[in-house]
């Protein structure tokens, strides 16, 4: 998951002020405040995170110096040394690629705040790094704390609890009644901490305190009751703002490429020796370059398992390109002759849409050497653009070059320009290297894998921007609209940067044979297969999807009329203020989750938690579910209809996660979901036309053989060569039963160990799973490695060998770096630990049927009118065949799917045939 790590600099810049000795440079300037922050920065950016910002305090009153003249009224003017140190600490924080944010009216506080709810909204992975207790109110997944300086995180409500005493949601009234020195907010005298603590732990809320206030005995009660009046007052004080209207949004705050001169400048003026060796020295930290799971190791050892940036290669590479327009047939055929004669060329399309089912093609351009590319414009119809060959005439001088299996094309990206080319008529062979999956291959953590990240980190090179030719937003032209000049200068640009990246990444792959046998036996050889399947798409009936609708629709209709008759009354069931106000105020339920802001919360989460008290949130639930299936997908799946094919087309995506798993957008078919009557209605809408079948070819629990062949465990693998059921036959063998004694709980517990193991499934884990105490989990869990100790001494090599080497691999050769294998922080190196355990196991089952998919779709190639292969999800392939084809195609591909790895248990595929794919799941 992308991470957005806000930084609350003014802590930093006072802490480190207060804690560090008064250093100084040659010069006499002072530095130790900017020492502690550069270090702070340094280990963050070390992290690799995608979005950065450096949030500090605008100068200027706050709305709560309006609301309380004396707010902050105790602290003393900044010191001169300082204040001194402000501004080279901006220049810092700014070379090293970081927005730095000052918002005027609130404090630094409120914008962290408000973009750590709308980055973790986004579906971001928030990081507040502040040594601030005021944000432990903002804890929740996905929203953590930590204290670079100290190394300390706070990553859930249990670990406010153990700080602080209460929950997340109570901290507002905790500090509320405590009050806050350093902010001159007086609380009830004499109350500490643990006095707060108790009081909201006996009646739940600062109201219900104030509302207790008499029941509290002794002078602790009389200053309870002489504070009442400012209480209230205190709880807005000391309130996090989240909802500060700011021009920037969270996932505007990309890390940008360091300045590199600037910051050398900077570290050698402030004698900054450390971050200086490391700037120049091997491990410096550049912008993270495409999207996911957090994969690169840290730290000393590690440098040699790392692909180089920039900064190891020809200053060459960087130079700017020698660009050519092709506007006559004679200087195509001239290019087709040097194209033909390099034996291997780089090429990339323009098009008018990110659709490549319905893009039409703008241009096209090429690149034989680095430095020298040239561009095609086919459809440029802007007022006064110069002529152009014909599409057609143009396409049919390419076919023979483009279709030549000889001839080796390059491409970034290039699934999408296969799909356009094809759409073209032109069918592109030879398509053998990929900059894309190049990059990804050498290190699947990073977090951009796109041309221009790719270009800055290993060429140094600054690309053009479609936004520089195109412009933005509403103002935003099409390509065929773009000057042909300005359209050469980015076309051409992409081919031959895309060559120049081939020439770095492909020495660095052939320089790891394991990695470079994943790349050019499994993720290359899958991209005109994946093309494949997108072009097939899938038969989705629409009427179908109507009639779900409208059963949804009445049965949220239904719900809605049951909740008005369970409240008394009509309300807006959608509308979380008017809910706050039917449930906790007029029925009077509690309100065991809070808002951010101390309200009530009607969260999923708040409203499972009372669902057992009433009958309502229970309906409002229901109600909701069936919004999202609508919204989601039966609504939405008609309308994503091609209207050229008739069918659905998905996207696939190889570089999606760490692991190698396939990803899948527009729309997302690998999450509908099947554990519920109304998911799988939904997949019944997924059809095969007249005369055909759909068939589900299924992996049976493939990454629990997976985890019998790298561990060696005698007792699973003999429970998977007996054929038995492997749970019921891991539940006899860890209970000491025959196979027939086992019960239904017990397999129930062996199955869960069975699954959770492989992700790090803790004893607290297992206990909440099976619903029975922590130490009966714990002891299942030690019951099970004593009879299978092969699988725990798996379990405990493979973590040293990933703190060894600071990666693990697949079967195959697939690597996954760690980035917190070493890390100091127990919770950050117990997730890479469970990251070491599960990687191989998910990565080999990904690498298992993309390899299946390849050797399926080579069978396919002769019987294309027979078969087709349509859909991929997780372990599952899915086929629309001739109904008197499908036992061939079942024979056919069971044997390939089984026969693409030989592990030390036998790989098993379970094949279903239907009308429908429900029916064939």
């Amino acid at each position: 998951m992308p991470r957005l790590v806000l930084i609350d600099g003014s802590s930093y810049l006072y802490r480190a002020f207060h804690a560090l000795p008064p250093l100084s440079n040659a010069a006499g300037e002072p530095t130790g405040a900017l020492f502690g922050v550069v270090n702070m920065l340094r280990a963050t950016l070390k992290e690799r995170p995608e979005y950065v910002a450096f949030v500090v305090d605008a100068p200027g009153k706050t709305f709560r110096d309006d609301l309380y003249p004396q707010y902050k009224a105790n602290r003393a003017a900044m010191p001169d040394d300082l204040r001194a140190q402000i501004e080279p600490m901006c220049q810092i924080v700014h070379a090293l690629g970081i927005d730095i944010l000052r918002i005027e009216g609130v404090e630094a506080d409120d914008v962290i705040g408000t973009l750590a709810l709308q980055g973790h909204n986004d579906g971001l992975q928030v990081t507040i790094s502040t040594g601030d207790k005021d944000f432990a109110q903002l804890v929740r997944p996905g929203v953590e704390l930590v204290n670079t300086m100290s190394g300390s995180r706070m990553d859930s409500d249990a670990a406010v609890m153990d700080k602080f005493g209460v929950h997340a949601d109570q901290i507002v009234d905790l500090l509320s009644l405590m009050g806050d020195a350093v902010d001159n907010v007086p609380g009830v005298e004499k109350c500490g901490p643990k006095t707060a603590a108790k009081w909201l732990g006996e009646y739940g809320t600062l109201d219900n305190v104030i509302a207790n206030a008499g029941n509290i005995k002794g002078k602790i009660g009389e200053n309870l009751r002489a504070a009442l009046e400012r209480l209230p007052l205190n709880r807005t004080l000391v309130t996090i703002k989240t909802d500060v209207a700011l021009e920037v949004a969270a996932q505007d705050l990309a890390l940008r490429e360091q300045h590199v001169e600037d910051l050398r400048v900077l570290y050698q003026r402030y004698g900054f020796t450390q971050a200086l060796k490391e700037l120049d020295g091997g491990a410096a930290v550049t912008a993270p370059v495409a999207e996911k799971e957090p994969g690169r190791a840290r730290g000393t050892g590690f440098a040699a398992a790392l692909p180089a940036t920039a900064a190891d290669l020809d200053p060459a590479l960087a130079a700017a390109g020698d660009y050519e327009t092709i506007l006559d047939s004679e200087r195509l055929t001239h290019w087709i002759d040097i194209l033909r004669a390099a034996g291997q060329f780089a090429f990339d399309t323009e098009t008018d849409s990110l659709d490549p089912m319905q893009a039409n093609l703008i241009g096209v351009s090429f690149a034989a050497e680095p430095g020298k590319a040239a561009y095609l414009p086919l459809g440029h119809d802007y007022g006064g653009a110069p002529a152009q060959l014909p599409r057609q005439d143009a396409l049919d001088a390419l076919r023979p070059l483009l279709g030549d299996a000889a001839i080796g094309k390059i491409g970034q990206h290039g699934k999408y320009d296969l799909h356009v080319m094809r759409r073209h008529g032109v069918d592109v062979a030879g398509y053998t290297q990929d900059t894309l999956l190049e990059s990804f291959v050498l290190n699947s953590g990073i977090a951009r894998h796109d041309m221009d990240s790719l270009a800055k980190r290993y060429l140094g090179y600054d690309t053009v921007k479609y936004e520089d030719i195109c412009g933005k937003g509403a103002k935003q032209i099409p390509f065929s609209q773009v000057a042909i000049d300005d359209a050469t200068r980015y076309a051409a640009e992409d081919a031959d940067i895309t060559l120049r990246l081939h020439r770095v990444l492909a020495p660095k792959l052939a320089a790891e044979p394991a990695l470079q046998a994943v790349y050019a036996d499994i993720e290359v050889p899958l991209v005109p297969v994946l093309a494949r399947i997108e072009a097939n798409g899938v038969r989705v009936d629409p009427d179908e999807l109507r009639r779900q609708s409208a059963d949804l629709s009445r049965r949220m209709l239904a719900a809605q009329q049951k909740a008005t008759e369970l409240a008394g009354r009509t309300f807006n069931m959608d509308s979380p203020k008017q809910l706050q106000a039917l449930l906790f105020d007029e029925l009077g339920l509690p309100a065991l989750v809070k808002t951010p802001k101390g309200q009530p919360s009607t969260n999923e989460e708040a409203l499972e938690a009372i669902a057992d008290q009433h009958e309502l949130p229970r309906i409002i639930l229901e109600y909701r579910g069936l919004t999202k299936l609508r919204s989601t997908y039966t609504d939405k799946l008609p309308e994503m209809i091609n209207p050229h094919t008739g069918r659905v087309h998905t996207s696939y995506h190889q570089a999606g996660a760490a692991t190698g798993r396939l990803s899948s957008s527009d729309p997302n078919l690998q999450n509908i979901p099947i554990r519920t009557e109304d998911g799988r209605r939904i997949r019944r809408a997924f059809v095969a036309p007249p005369g055909r079948k759909l068939v589900a070819c299924d992996y049976s629990q493939i990454e629990l053989r997976i985890m019998a062949h790298l561990s060696g465990d005698a007792g699973l693998v003999g429970a998977f060569e007996s054929g038995a059921d492997v749970h019921r036959a891991t539940a006899a063998e860890v209970f000491g039963r025959t196979i027939d004694e086992v019960t239904g709980n017990e397999r129930r517990a062996a199955k869960a160990i069975n699954f959770g193991l492989m992700y790090g499934m803790s004893a607290f884990g297992l206990a909440r799973q099976l619903g029975i105490a922590r130490g009966e989990a714990q002891d299942y869990i030690a019951l099970y490695f004593s009879r299978f100790s092969g699988v725990r001494d798996y379990m405990e090599a493979t973590r040293q060998q990933a703190r060894e080497k600071g990666y693990v691999e697949t079967v195959f050769g697939r690597r996954l770096y760690l980035d917190y294998i070493n890390a100091g922080n127990q919770a950050q190196r117990a997730g890479a630990e469970r990251a070491a355990i599960n990687a191989p196991m998910q990565g080999t089952a990904a690498d298992i049927i993309k390899r299946a998919m390849v050797a399926v779709d080579g069978w396919l190639a002769d019987h294309r009118e027979r078969a087709l292969m349509i859909l991929q999800v997780h372990d599952e392939l899915v086929f629309e065949v001739d109904a008197d084809f499908v036992d061939t195609l079942k024979t056919r591909v069971d044997a390939l799917m089984t026969g693409v790895a030989q592990l030390a248990v036998p790989l098993e595929v379970d094949c279903g045939v239907g009308d429908n794919w429900d029916e064939a799941h």
